[in-house]
């Protein structure tokens, strides 16, 4: 049984040996390690077996001095079936056309799924996606990596915190978040305006509230800049008055913009020497099939003369049906590249780094301050690079809402 396993799939056939003690024969093939089974005497002059179809040609070698005669009755198995199927080319040609309609039917991107964003949102995505090309039919080989397109989506939608691009068969799947915008929750009821850094006040404008400040002022963090209550009274009267008169006082929500100027000390290196890689435009595109750990090479052969070169690569996927098969094309992009090396004066370091902190303490305070001078505390030069520790003036909004506790 162990050696006939398997026997229909390399194929077998059965032999019908005519002659003298035609079992004797079969006895012969034993001897000689081919194994023979279903042995049948059909008479004494004829008996027939199975042997397996890469044991023939030895079959043959083995009845060479004899005096039987033999004939292949029977053959079964998977060689016979396809050798019966290919020997006729209209079947093969439609199979292969199938194969290939199946495999370009495959390919394609039959759906586009968007969850996780409300409806305005998705007919934004869908749209956006429509302009990348990204839309039912497309070719899934002619669309960008997952990867860049969830990186356009981001900067093209400003909605949207976060998406994440999945390709799943013939169909992509795009999961996103919304951006929240969170507002600064302003205290309801009464309130006063109160410093939050230190500055000397650059401009006032109060809308509502009484100014406890004014231009030219310096201020403390907590210090009240605009109160909620009006009327109060002067500063010199007596505590015990004050009790009895802020029964009788107006509460209101003050209100105004109180800018003020505030000072940053920053520190920033900035070397004398600077390499940047450039790219020249000048690339090569090659293409590769991919079968399980073997790439085999199928367009773009040679190496492009470049001195040096950055590679970018791309994977596509291949399906059949909603099968991922094991093999992929491979896009490699080779680009020609040249380092670029800067040398700074003393001089111009402390230009760049002027400017960097600057950018640096502008993003940290928001758009909305603005830097209006800068100097340098303390400079030194060591080991190719130049340190700075810089002073800054900012004019900046220093008001913060703060409620009034009315239990006092």
């Amino acid at each position: 049984m162990k050696h006939t396993q398997g026997s229909y799939i390399t194929g077998y056939v059965t032999v019908s040996v005519k002659g003298n003690h035609p079992e004797l024969f079969f006895q012969s093939c034993i001897e000689n390690d081919i194994h023979v089974w279903n042995i049948k005497k059909d008479s004494e002059q004829h008996c027939s077996g199975n042997i397996k179809l890469a044991d023939v040609k030895r079959l043959k070698k083995i009845r060479r001095g004899t005096n039987y005669k033999l004939t292949f009755t029977n053959r079964k198995g998977y060689p016979f079936i396809i050798r019966k199927y290919t020997g006729r080319k209209e079947i093969m040609i439609s199979l292969l056309l199938s194969i290939a309609l199946v495999f370009f039917l495959s390919n394609i991107i039959w759906e586009v799924r968007i969850t996780g964003v409300p409806k305005d949102l998705e007919k934004k995505i869908s749209k956006q996606l429509t302009a990348y090309g990204i839309h039912q039919g497309t070719w899934t080989f002619s669309v960008e990596p997952p990867s860049d397109i969830q990186q356009k989506l981001i900067n093209d939608i400003p909605e949207l915190l976060w998406v994440g691009v999945h390709q799943k068969g013939t169909s992509y799947i795009l999961e996103g978040v919304e951006k929240t915008i969170v507002k600064e929750e302003v205290p309801e009821g009464p309130r006063n305006l109160v410093a939050t850094k230190k500055g000397v006040i650059e401009y006032m404008y109060v809308s509502q509230g009484l100014p406890m400040v004014k231009v030219n002022d310096y201020v403390e963090p907590g210090d009240i800049l605009v109160s909620g209550r009006l009327g109060i009274p002067e500063k010199d009267e007596d505590k015990k008055d004050d009790k009895k008169k802020d029964k009788h006082f107006k509460l209101v929500a003050a209100e105004g913009d109180i800018i003020a100027k505030t000072w940053y000390e920053t520190e920033v290196t900035v070397p004398l020497k600077v390499k940047h890689e450039l790219l020249t435009g000048e690339h090569e595109t090659k293409y590769h099939l991919r079968i399980s750990d073997l790439d085999i090479p199928i367009w773009g052969f040679g190496t492009p003369e470049f001195n040096d070169i950055q590679r970018e690569r791309d994977t596509k996927e291949l399906y059949f049906l909603k099968w991922k098969l094991p093999i992929s094309i491979i896009e490699t992009t080779l680009s020609e590249k040249r380092y670029h090396s800067v040398k700074r004066n003393k001089q111009e370091a402390i230009e760049e780094g002027i400017e960097q902190a600057k950018k640096e303490l502008q993003l940290q305070l928001g758009p909305e301050a603005k830097i209006v001078s800068e100097n340098i505390l303390h400079e030194t030069t060591e080991n190719g690079k130049v340190k700075l520790i810089l002073y800054m003036s900012v004019e900046e909004d220093i008001a913060k809402a703060e409620p009034i506790d009315q239990g006092d």
